[in-house]
């Protein structure tokens, strides 16, 4: 086993703490947003929902992916807080290995991880927007560590054995493929740290150097949060081609009082028509808050 994770819980449960938490789009922003279109549909396996000025891909009519056009947009510094990766979760392995299939034939270089939780395939799109495809083993098979914490690593994930699995044809994603989690790129992990943890309300399930895995409901991430490359650096300028921002689905109790919390941390928020809110973290990266 390599670079094991031991996740356990490191926040007391508090009432702050929100549930029933799901990820919606992630929004980019692009120069060219036909040039996507066919990774996200041929590769990731999306189904095109809306064109435009906005390009919008998702699958059973949920949308998961929103790219705006901004033709003078800047590409973002590498080492800019931002978009470490989107991980989009399909339901099943066989979903996985006709990614894997779609990808390969497609002619992209990909990395690929078994993290014992999940099995994921790493791959970039032509904007250079890090992309994760995975299936989550199921949580009863999910690994403990001897006090009982959940286990995760990066092991080598065997493709030959996921390729078997594979459709003859390459197949778009099914229903019931969401956005499982966000990997987030901060300039400041302790405060990324306070803002997540201690204002939203987030738990840490894991440390690792120089990153945080945090989530809601046990699970083993929602958000990750690194400052492998982005450690100081200021957040990119407006309309920087890259993230734009991302959706939080929370109750709208929940977002009431996360207003509420923000308000009194002193953290600036602006209220969004039918009772979500809008709140960038301390490195700049935007998250959209919607009622589910």
């Amino acid at each position: 086993m390599t670079n094991p994770l031991s996740l356990s819980p490191e926040t007391a449960p508090h009432e702050t703490a929100p549930h029933h938490l799901a990820l919606g789009a992630v929004a980019l922003t692009s120069r060219d947003p036909e040039r996507l279109i066919p990774f996200y549909r041929d590769g990731v396996g999306l189904d095109v929902l809306a064109t435009g000025e906005t390009i919008v891909l998702g699958t059973g009519g949920r949308p998961l992916v929103e790219i705006a056009r901004r033709p003078d947009a800047a590409r973002a510094a590498v080492r800019a807080p931002g978009l470490f990766h989107m991980a989009i979760r399909v339901p099943d392995r066989a979903s996985l290995a006709a990614r894997l299939l779609a990808l390969h034939g497609l002619g992209l270089r990909m990395g690929a991880s078994d993290h014992l939780v999940s099995e994921a395939l790493y791959v970039d799109d032509p904007d250079g927007n890090g992309i994760e495809i995975y299936r989550d083993r199921p949580a009863d098979e999910w690994p403990r560590t001897p006090d009982g914490a959940i286990a995760m690593a990066t092991e080598p994930l065997d493709l030959a054995a996921l390729a078997r699995e594979a459709p003859q044809s390459a197949q778009p994603a099914p229903a019931g493929t969401d956005m499982g989690h966000v990997h987030l790129k901060v300039s400041d992990l302790d405060a990324a740290r306070r803002f997540w943890v201690d204002t939203v309300g987030l738990t840490i399930m894991a440390r690792y150097p120089g990153a945080l895995f945090v989530s809601a409901d046990g699970y083993h991430h929602h958000l990750g949060l690194n400052t492998w490359q982005s450690s100081g650096a200021p957040a990119p300028a407006a309309g920087t081609a890259g993230l734009d921002h991302f959706t939080v689905q929370l109750p709208l109790v929940s977002i009431e009082a996360l207003g509420q919390r923000l308000a009194a941390a002193g953290v600036a928020f602006a209220a969004l028509e039918g009772g979500g809110l809008s709140v960038r973290d301390p490195s700049g990266n935007t998250a959209l808050f919607r009622p589910a």
